[in-house]
């Protein structure tokens, strides 16, 4: 299975608060929802063996953790899937993981706290990062996870910290800086050549 978890301190975290439509306005839901797109979809279908992970640190109630993964049950096109992303903040309860639509879940948890889940599980997590190793270069097992981040980035303090634990690893898909959509579809299209 892949992982990415797509991290924003910005975008916002009640579905009343994405009601007003301007993706840009609400934390810029929009680039989260092109690197969902680059993600999940296929030219003529989804892929089923990617899990998608919203980590999400705006206003009014952070953190919140969406996590997709697509399933036959699951009716979901590219231009709603804003309006997916907002269904699923509204349904949010607290104290609970809740799964809004087939394989659909919201919760609070932290960033650390969700790839400390998966790295107990057994998947290896990356950090994509231009200074990292190339991707061509570093061993992938089946079980991996991609990390990224929105237009500012990923928590500094965070990092360091899962850093000195030696639970992640830096990997870069080249010299240049990629829009997050874009570094999720090289990153699939190298696991898609590596058959993992």
């Amino acid at each position: 299975m892949r992982h990415f978890i797509y991290f924003s301190s910005s975008a916002q975290t009640s579905g009343k608060a994405l009601s007003g439509g301007d993706l840009m306005k609400a934390g810029r839901i929009d680039i989260a929802i092109h690197s969902f797109i680059q993600g999940i979809y296929l030219s003529h279908g989804f892929r089923e063996d990617v899990t998608f992970h919203f980590i999400f640190y705006g206003i009014p109630d952070p953190p919140k953790h969406i996590e997709i993964t697509v399933c036959d049950d699951l009716e979901i096109s590219k231009k709603d899937i804003g309006t997916l992303i907002k269904k699923i903040l509204y349904k949010f309860r607290e104290g609970e993981k809740k799964e809004i639509f087939p394989g659909c879940f919201v919760e609070k948890k932290s960033f650390l706290k969700v790839i400390e889940d998966l790295t107990k599980k057994g998947v290896k997590c990356f950090i994509l990062d231009k200074k990292g190793v190339s991707i061509r270069d570093v061993k992938i097992p089946e079980e991996n996870c991609f990390i990224l981040g929105d237009h500012d980035g990923l928590p500094k303090k965070e990092i360091n910290r899962l850093k000195k634990s030696g639970s992640i690893e830096e990997v870069s898909i080249g010299p240049k800086m990629y829009f997050a959509s874009q570094t999720v579809a090289v990153v699939n299209n190298e696991l898609d050549f590596r058959g993992l």
